[in-house]
């Protein structure tokens, strides 16, 4: 998505100024060689002063002089550029818990061969209920916006004939419109529609919706992140959907269960990567994350639980035991054993617990929550339990919220921090309520995507096991963000500068880790890329408000603000803002800088509720290099170079007339007097 930034200018070949003034010499001079000569000393003075000019505009082209477009190809070697920084909100005060381990680069699995598809996720947890990814589908590729789900095992989108289909972010695939895509003829492997002509399938859900289509093979892309190439997959044309698939803003569902029609399996059994996939979910007002399919070198203190594919078709955990404030829950460890086991759910939006598990929980919750005021739910039609807080700051959850530890096999321990199983209040300021419920009688255990919020989860399905690893998956995503051996570098052209939207090839690089500003730079310029969970519709009447808000949490004046691009992005919108220097300044000061970043990526901007949930997608410094002695001194040199110029070509003048005049008659005639007579 992003690609490398390069702001620069060169000055070929050289300039030189030669200026010569004489003095005339000649004893005599007439008026028609005198006019030469005050020609010629004219033209000197033109020639010089043409020529200090042409310096003092050549001056001006400073290497590091910020312009548009803002992307550019890669720099060549020594060229000056702009800094590219990934976000690494600081983890002070914070209610998530990072490791503290040294930072690391996942790249593809190191005893593997195979590359892997990094694919970002789109969307909010709570208040979309689901996390999405953009596939693209056909030759030429149609984009779809498809919920990451690791209880479904097939992968489908709306088709172009469907009558039955809800409206939906992107237009529906039409087949037609591919030159690669075949449908699957009825064989004996498939459901077979009533002509026996083509393969159909056919999936229902818990919450009563379903989906049902034929079944296509067509070439698949997975976005300019992807070390994969694209690859023929079968996926399921809609024909007919319902329920909350019908309602739904997301395209369709991208299956990543373990089944034949699995994207997973089929691109595991042609051998085009590891068994082995990545999911990272953003946290509290955040949302956002990524998605990596394939393998990918886990991290030294990633806990893991074993997963037996056998015990139930989706991906289960041997949870043990549930820990509150340090406080083992007093329960068999069956409980977490009944029907399907403990199963991780990434369509689901929050947790269930069977009814004794759950009981125990909220009991030693309203334990450690004594002295806090319990509120009614946002929804009249469920009975939520929530409570409110003197404070809304996501970062000050864990002083009020207790600590929750699951323990898997072998005294495994997994840390949940309160955004792992409480929402905000959408009503309440400052209010939170748990996301963790009773599974009716179902003895399942099913933890759905708010128990793995900044967490990265790998299924590693060829060892059987699942890892977790605490982390923030935001800049997770920066990490993500490798170019394969042989990539080629991007080349976005400028009309791209203010889009993140991904494309299905092209690769992006990173710069350094931290938002500390090299002292060598001068900074002319920072762009912010914000994702806001507000509609584009609505925050477009309200830009200019934004705006205000913006720069009065940044401590900036609004003339500093710009806006740059104003996009729709999902079910929220897309904004690049542009922070200049004060009219007073040239430069940004690197204390400046880092403030304003740093506030907007630590999340201590407070936009008013009108405006919803923020994310900083990404941010850019646009840096001049310190000028040097002549760049920083040119105007004296200048000024003081007309000065001798017009100085010898005046006393040059001067000279010419003295001598003139004194030429003109050499010889003075005395009257003769005549003599007195004696």
């Amino acid at each position: 998505m992003l690609g490398a930034k390069f702001i620069s200018g060169t000055l070929s070949g050289s300039f030189s100024l030669s200026l010569s003034l004489e003095l005339p010499s000649i004893p005599f001079v007439s008026a028609r060689d005198t006019a030469v000569v005050m020609a010629r000393a004219l033209a000197n003075i033109a020639v010089g002063t043409v020529g200090f000019f042409l310096l003092f505009v050549l001056s001006q082209s400073d290497p590091s002089t910020p312009s548009s477009p803002l992307l550019l190809p890669p720099p060549y070697h020594g060229a000056p550029s702009a800094l590219i920084l990934p976000l690494y909100p600081s983890p002070k005060n914070s209610s998530r818990t990072f490791s503290n381990s040294p930072r690391r680069l996942l790249r593809s699995d190191s005893h593997s061969s195979h590359p892997n598809a990094r694919m970002r996720l789109y969307d909010d947890l709570v208040l979309n209920g689901y996390y999405t990814t953009r596939l693209w589908i056909g030759t030429p590729p149609q984009q779809f916006a498809l919920i990451v789900d690791t209880g479904s095992t097939v992968t489908y989108v709306p088709c172009a004939t469907c009558e039955q289909c809800g409206r939906h972010q992107d237009p529906k695939f039409q087949p037609d419109l591919s030159s690669t895509y075949q449908p699957v003829k009825c064989n004996l492997d498939c459901n077979c529609d009533t002509d026996k002509v083509q393969c159909i399938y056919d999936r229902q859900y818990a919450e009563m919706s379903s989906s049902s289509g034929v079944l296509g093979e067509d070439v698949m892309s997975f976005g300019n992140q992807s070390e994969l190439a694209p690859q023929r997959a079968v996926f399921g044309c809609e024909n007919e959907e319902t329920g909350d698939l019908y309602s739904q803003h997301a395209d369709g569902i991208m299956g990543l269960g373990r089944g034949d029609l699995s994207v997973v399996d089929q691109l595991v059994e042609k051998g085009v990567i590891s068994d082995s996939f990545s999911l990272c979910y953003g946290g509290m007002d955040i949302g956002g994350g990524a998605m990596v399919l394939g393998g990918i070198s886990a991290p030294s203190d990633m806990v893991f639980s074993s997963s037996d594919p056998v015990r139930s078709p989706y991906y289960n955990i041997d949870l043990k035991e549930i820990h509150v404030a340090g406080k083992q829950l007093r329960l068999n460890p069956s409980v977490f054993d009944g029907k399907y086991g403990t199963v991780l759910d990434s369509g689901t939006t929050f947790a269930y617990l069977p009814e004794a598990a759950f009981l125990a929980f909220k009991e030693a919750i309203f334990k450690e929550l004594n002295s806090l005021k319990q509120v009614r739910g946002p929804d009249p039609n469920y009975n939520d339990i929530c409570f409110s807080t003197a404070s809304s700051d996501v970062f000050e959850l864990s002083k009020t919220f207790p600590a929750v530890e699951m323990v898997f096999g072998h005294q495994q321990r997994f840390k949940l921090s309160p955004e792992n199983y409480l929402f905000r209040h959408s009503k309440i300021h400052g209010a939170y309520c748990l996301g963790i419920f009773q599974n009716e009688k179902d003895p399942t255990t099913l933890l759905g995507g708010i128990i793995v919020r900044n967490t990265l989860v790998t299924y590693d399905r060829e060892h059987s096991k699942v890892g977790f690893w605490k982390t923030n998956c935001s800049e997770l995503w920066k990490r993500l963000h490798m170019p394969g051996p042989g990539a080629p570098s991007p080349s976005p052209s400028s009309h791209e500068k203010g889009n993140s939207t991904e494309s299905p090839t092209t690769s992006a690089t990173v710069g350094s880790p931290h938002y500390d500003l090299p002292e060598e730079t001068q900074i002319a310029k920072i762009t912010l890329d914000m994702s806001l969970s507000k509609n584009y519709t609505y925050l477009k009447r309200q830009v200019n408000k934004l705006t205000e808000f913006i720069a009065k949490e940044l401590a900036v004046n609004a003339s500093q603000v710009h806006l740059l691009n104003f996009t729709s992005e999902g079910n929220g919108s897309l904004v690049r803002w542009a922070i200049t220097p004060s009219g007073s300044s040239t430069y940004i000061s690197h204390e400046s800088a880092t403030n304003i970043i740093s506030r907007l990526a630590e999340h201590r901007v407070r936009l008013p509720d009108t405006f919803g949930n923020y994310h900083l997608v990404q941010w850019e410094v646009v840096s001049s290099m310190k000028q040097n002695w002549w760049q920083r001194n040119y105007m004296e040199v200048v000024a003081v170079a007309i000065i001798i110029v017009v100085g010898l070509s005046a006393y040059g003048a001067w000279g010419m007339w003295r001598r003139r005049q004194q030429m003109v008659n050499p010889y003075e005639a005395v009257p003769e007097q005549e003599l007195q007579p004696l």
